[in-house]
Formats: C-alpha cells, sequence, structure tokens
C-alpha cells in the first residue's frame, strides 16, 4: 500500500490522525518547533501521545493531562509554565482554527511565530 493510501499514522499509539485537529505535527509547526521544510518527513503523532506538549494546553474544550515524572510542569519553574501555557494554548486555539479556514499551509503559524520565520529566511 503506498504512504498516502495509509493515512498520517500516529507513531506513538499506531492509529490514525484523522483531523489536523488532533495532529501534534501541526500543533508544533504552528507554534515554530517544526520548521516547514521538514514537515513531510516528520512523524505523526496525536496532541495526545505527545504528553510532554499537551499537558500545556489551557482551553475549556481540551481535557487536561498530566505528565509524571521531571517533564510533570507542576516540577517545573512557575514563570516558564504560564509563559509555556499561553503559547501552546495560543496555538492550539490557531490550530483548530485553520483547520476551519482555506489558507496555505505557510499562514498556519502562529503571526508572530510568522515573522520569526521571515526574519530568519532574511525577508
Amino acid at each position: 500500500m503506498a504512504k498516502c493510501d495509509e493515512g498520517y499514522l500516529c507513531e506513538v499509539c499506531g492509529l490514525d490522525v484523522e483531523t489536523i485537529s488532533e495532529s501534534d505535527l501541526y500543533l508544533r509547526y504552528v507554534i515554530g518547533l517544526i520548521d516547514p521544510e521538514t514537515l513531510h518527513t516528520t512523524k505523526e503523532r496525536h496532541i495526545r501521545c505527545n504528553p510532554i506538549l499537551a499537558q500545556f494546553i489551557v482551553a475549556d474544550d481540551f481535557t487536561p493531562l498530566t505528565v509524571d515524572g521531571e517533564f510533570d510542569k507542576r516540577n517545573l519553574d512557575e514563570d516558564y509554565v504560564k509563559q509555556r501555557q499561553l503559547f501552546v494554548s495560543r496555538g492550539w486555539r490557531r490550530l483548530n482554527e485553520v483547520a476551519g479556514l482555506d489558507v496555505p499551509l505557510i499562514e498556519y503559524p502562529l503571526p508572530d511565530v510568522r515573522s520569526e520565520m521571515r526574519r530568519q529566511a532574511g525577508l
């Protein structure tokens, strides 16, 4: 079976990542952790299958996750956690927003992430 016929399988649980709004890959792209040039070669996961990142999503329509161990946000610096929650939650909302829009892939990232991408590219 061709890769495009398989869909996008989660490298953690092996199940299909059915929608962009549950895609850890695209959430990481939206917040600038994935370079657009490597999107097509980076493994996919469900957001919830990456609890270390997902624990920072704070939204009424996202069931919170906890992480056991040293990467549990409850064990991290309070200011860092606040900033990370604001940023990742903004990214998650943006991901859900673009899921319903007809916009080019290059416009998916948060505005400040797009600006930084342009700055790094010398544009």
